[in-house]
């Protein structure tokens, strides 16, 4: 039986891999991923094929991996984070779809069985590291225009703004896209005061975590690079400190009950 398995491997900490992931990846003969996830997991890739595409070449990765569960070898495409959030998932389904449209050559991807295993994304674990930021309605927004046009994601940070939506900003800069962030700093100030908290999480759950919350007038690209989750409170979004801690939550109106 062609089995491929879409594995979400969580934000970096090893322990919140969850244990379908480890049961998939066990099952797998062959693992397609960047190494870095790899590395990550760690002891349960020994003994497997590691086909190990750099970054960029994420059309190459899905193609590999769809190939090798056709030719019978249980194949596990990996990602960090959720694959189906901002990753992998969604490029191995739009490569099916191609083919069931006559655009791709490849029929034998038909007979692939799939199974998606999801994980705990980066905007989730930020969340947790400060409280319950995500405690209402909230939305993701990456700031990368290489796929889709800065004109759409402006359209949709001012929507996000108008709605008063939590926003969680995946890839807020790179080396050479470092001005996008500010522009959706000044946008959400027209629509939520400037005191509004917003966590700033680098390499969340790794070794190397760093978390700040800071005031959304503070927010500056110059302080973000691309290991960084941005998420920005709601207008009614609280930053509370007791003592040497500090939490950040959303409310979702059980005040009045209260």
């Amino acid at each position: 039986m062609s089995k491929l398995f879409i594995v979400s491997t969580g934000p970096g900490d090893a322990q919140l891999v969850a244990p379908r992931a480890h049961k998939a990846i066990a099952a797998s003969s062959d693992l397609v991923a960047y190494g870095l996830y790899l590395d990550i997991l760690g002891d349960v890739c020994d003994g497997k094929t590691h086909h190990d595409l750099p970054l960029g070449e994420e059309i190459g990765r899905a193609r590999l991996a769809l190939n090798l569960a056709a030719s019978g070898k249980t194949t596990s495409l990996i990602s960090s984070g959720d694959i189906g959030i901002y990753a992998m998932a969604t490029l191995v389904f739009e490569l099916l779809d191609m083919q069931l449209e006559g655009k791709e050559n490849h029929p034998q991807w038909l007979d692939v069985e799939l199974e998606v295993i999801p994980g705990i994304s980066a905007m989730q674990a930020g969340a947790s590291r400060v409280g319950a930021m995500l405690g209402h309605d909230f939305c993701t927004i990456s700031l990368s225009d290489l796929l889709t046009p800065w004109e759409t994601i402006l359209k949709r940070i001012e929507k996000a703004g108008e709605g008063d939506f939590v926003v969680s900003f995946y890839n807020p800069v790179s080396k050479k896209r470092d001005w996008q962030l500010n522009k959706a700093r000044d946008i959400l100030l027209q629509h939520r005061p400037a005191s509004t908290p917003v966590l700033i999480g680098r390499q969340l759950t790794r070794p190397d975590e760093h978390v700040r919350i800071i005031r959304l007038d503070e927010l500056d690209a110059k302080d973000v690079d691309m290991f960084t989750m941005v998420s920005v409170g709601n207008s009614e979004s609280r930053h509370i400190i007791n003592g040497t801690k500090e939490w950040v939550y959303t409310p979702r109106g059980y005040k009045k009950k209260l």
